[in-house]
């Protein structure tokens, strides 16, 4: 860390560069007066840094936390602060066209509120999403109802969804744990998660695109703003693309290029991206659009100006997820897991010292274990790995051969001692998932947790850390932030809508349960079967005949709210109508609170 340019203040001119306004109070609220947004809540990280915070890590978040309206160029303003993400407003000949209206209506409102303060109340005529990311288009109903060009990447509206259609609570509850939502804002909390502050708890929204962007070098007017794009998909997300503003001379990078080293695979959970096409897609951005642009900006964090520093940054960022993936997958054709690759892999030196590689978000280790997984899978190849114990069971056993809780806890303090913190969190964590009850261990764990968190130059890693360390302390926090909206769930297609219900089928409970319902959806013209065998859901659009046990006759909406559990009110019912209540009593519920640092 001694290494680090501390003396550089670059990042600090350029956060500050433009800035126009701040929102006073920065606290947002709901209709009810819940507050869903608080900058103001982490005017701490103004002082200095604490023993009980990294100082690199101290150093992102107090540019993070600069909020307010900022001009990028002439006539291009972005609202920093309000949320995780940016929003981006470009001006028009009639109006303003709005880029990532961030998590929630309610942040997103109070955005452009503060825009139309120092520029005028011009109408939003139009919206782009740079990908597929709730961060940047849940708050969209709060800067329109709908009825202007909506600009997305193709294939947005099947993965904006697919996360709380598949594994929305799972992400959820883990997600509390890498925002830190139950911590205190404090130097010995949460400072922070890397990429922003945390994310916003208001109410998430989605309209549907208007305008599929389907191939690089599209070209597309709306109110007059020109914007050339970029598609590239499966790399920071399924769907997403960056775009050149070719008359101001400006390149939206959408999350694809950020100053921190971004996730290969987020702690919250999700499917495994391709760094390799990320550094490819970033050298294609360089080739396309350097030599058109004279600022460079991001939805997170603060734009880069001039030519030169577009390049060096998109070329840092470049060679930094390819050094990644092509090193990782090397080391990995030597026979190290991935485990192994986290301990031996560096940076080189320029990237090492480049405040826009460091793991804030991301990190070296947790990313090259992502590209083990990609290439490999969870298996390391070792047959002792194979058929383990699930962690209660190991840790039964590790304890009886160590002689017992009481031994466990003195063989940890040793580690503690030498200084070997993670070896001691293994060990007490054995202690723990053998016997809850064990308080010695439970609050000398919680210690250990917070002494790594408080170490930890990446926030997502020092969010879990601590979040454990409450967790032991106080017990499980039950998740704040809603996995889907209504608005959401009603633009789930009809296959997606039945996905979500078989993966709630219990299967157990239905594996001598066979029974099929007919779903006759009157607004869209189409017949779809969903037929329960061997404790399995299977879906079929347009089935051949009409043996079905149950017909059901009813609208999308309906089908939803059903879904939902708002009834089967209004539905025509024909055939055996206890074939419904069969299915719905196979149904299981997720569980948003499961335990994570107990058995």
């Amino acid at each position: 860390m001694a290494d680090l340019p501390f003396h550089d203040k670059g990042d600090f001119v350029d956060a500050d560069r433009g800035f126009v306004a701040k929102l006073s109070p920065a606290v947002i609220k709901t209709a009810d007066g819940r507050v869903i947004w608080d900058n103001d809540s982490y005017d701490f990280l103004q002082g200095e840094c604490p023993d009980s915070a990294h100082p690199s890590l101290w150093r992102q978040s107090q540019l993070c936390a600069r909020q307010g309206l900022y001009e990028v160029a002439e006539g291009i303003y972005q609202v920093r602060g309000l949320d995780l993400s940016n929003m981006t407003l470009v001006e028009g000949e009639r109006g303003v066209l709005v880029i990532d209206p961030l998590i929630s209506t309610e942040c997103a409102a109070a955005a452009l509120k503060l825009y139309r303060a120092h520029r005028g109340d011009r109408p939003v005529t139009g919206v782009v999403y740079t990908h597929s990311h709730v961060d940047h288009f849940g708050g969209v109903r709060g800067v329109t109802d709908g009825d202007v060009p909506i600009l997305a990447p193709a294939g947005f509206m099947d993965h904006a969804v697919a996360e709380n259609v598949y594994a929305g609570p799972a992400m959820t509850r883990r997600a509390v744990y890498m925002y830190g939502f139950a911590l205190p804002r404090a130097p010995e909390g949460q400072i922070g998660c890397g990429l922003g502050l945390t994310t916003s708890t208001g109410t998430v929204s989605l309209l549907s695109p208007t305008l599929d962007v389907t191939r690089t070098g599209q070209e597309e007017t709306v109110d007059g703003i020109r914007m050339v794009f970029q598609l590239t998909p499966g790399a920071e997300a399924p769907a997403e693309m960056t775009f050149l503003f070719p008359d101001h001379r400006a390149l939206c990078l959408a999350e694809n290029a950020t100053h921190n080293q971004h996730n290969v695979l987020t702690l919250r959970g999700a499917t495994v991206r391709d760094a390799r096409a990320w550094a490819r897609y970033l050298d294609e951005a360089l080739a396309l659009f350097a030599d058109r642009a004279d600022v460079a900006f991001a939805s997170h964090h603060w734009p880069t100006w001039g030519r030169d520093g577009i390049v060096r940054f998109l070329g840092q960022q470049r060679d930094l997820y390819a050094y990644l993936h092509d090193q990782t997958v090397r080391l990995l054709n030597k026979g190290l897991t991935g485990a192994e690759i986290a301990e031996v892999l560096h940076l080189p030196p320029e990237l090492e010292q480049s405040w826009h590689a460091r793991g804030y978000y991301g990190s070296l280790s947790h990313n090259a274990k992502a590209v083990y997984q990609r290439y490999l899978g969870w298996f390391d190849g070792n047959p002792a790995h194979l058929w383990e114990h699930p962690p209660r069971e190991s840790a039964l056993r590790y304890v009886d051969c160590l002689g017992g809780g009481s031994a466990v806890v003195a063989f940890a303090r040793r580690y503690i001692d030498e200084n070997d913190l993670r070896f001691a969190a293994q060990l007490l964590n054995h202690a723990v998932f053998a016997d809850e009850g064990n308080k010695e261990a439970r609050d000398l764990l919680a210690e250990v947790y917070t002494r790594l968190g408080h170490g930890a130059e990446n926030a997502a890693w020092r969010n879990f850390y601590l979040m454990g360390a409450l967790e032991l302390s106080e017990g499980i926090v039950p998740a704040s932030v809603e996995t889907s909206s209504f608005d959401l769930l009603s633009v789930l297609s009809v296959e997606q809508i039945f996905d979500s219900l078989a993966i709630r089928v219990d299967g157990p409970r239905a594996w001598h349960e066979r029974l099929s319902i007919d779903w006759h959806l009157s607004d869209l013209g189409e017949r779809h079967r969903t037929t329960l065998s061997n404790g399995a859901l299977i879906h079929q659009r347009e089935p051949a005949d009409e043996s079905a046990d149950l017909t059901l006759r009813l609208t999308k909406e309906q089908l939803v709210g059903l879904v939902a559990g708002k009834g089967v009110g209004g539905v025509e019912r024909e055939g055996d109508t206890a074939a419904l209540q069969r299915l719905v009593a196979v149904l299981d519920r997720p569980a948003p609170d499961f335990a994570i640092v107990t058995a």
